[in-house]
């Protein structure tokens, strides 16, 4: 069985699937404890023998995630193809307009004879941007398993601009809670480091 091959018909139906049951193991609470309980037996002595404040954890954590995320994205997206793509598909909107507002109808024609090839790559890069993701909440989710199990023993808090001196688990913004807003953060801000570092392109 030619795994590429299945992939590249279905893989986008797949890496979606498997999104989905990563986000319903969240509601199973046995196996989000199981998990999470099972990390912090490993890592709780250095955690907790360094004094390490849940809000440097993040951080850490957010290095962590960031790094691995962009490493497996650097090896299964082919960035200048994507790039190249992108640009032909920009110059072909552009084509495509000009013909319609000057009704060149053989033009809009022949453009039309093009748009399912155009629309067929695009489709191709899009699946591929999916590969990754299923490796990536193979990860992801259990460390934030194991940021939930660690979280129901924080009582320290953090100080947010514009927001304030908030507990953990307090919402945030609107009902996102301090600490998942402050993960947010720090991982946006350390990836966008971590690409430009390992010359990673955008997504």
């Amino acid at each position: 069985m030619d795994f590429s091959k299945i992939w590249d018909k279905y893989g986008m139906w797949i890496a979606m699937g498997f999104m989905m049951l990563m986000m319903i193991s969240y509601s199973i609470e046995w196996l989000r404890l199981g998990v999470g309980q099972g990390i912090d037996t490993a890592f709780a002595p250095i955690v907790d023998g360094f004094g390490i404040p849940f809000y440097i954890l993040i951080v850490i954590l957010s290095a962590f995630t960031g790094l691995y995320s962009s490493i497996i994205q650097k090896y299964t997206i082919d960035y200048d193809k994507m790039t190249e793509s992108q640009a032909r598909m920009k110059e072909f909107q552009t084509e495509y307009r000009e013909a319609q507002l000057s009704q060149d109808e053989k033009k809009i024609k022949k453009l039309d004879a093009r748009r399912d090839r155009v629309m067929k790559e695009q489709l191709e890069l899009s699946q591929q941007q999916f590969k990754p993701m299923a490796y990536i909440l193979i990860l992801t989710v259990p460390i934030f398993f194991w940021l939930l199990f660690r979280l129901a023993e924080a009582t320290s808090t953090i100080t947010l601009p514009y927001f304030g001196t908030l507990a953990l688990n307090a919402p945030a913004l609107w009902i996102i809670p301090a600490w998942i807003l402050w993960y947010m953060v720090c991982s946006i801000t350390l990836s966008q480091v971590i690409r430009k570092a390992l010359n990673i392109g955008g997504l």
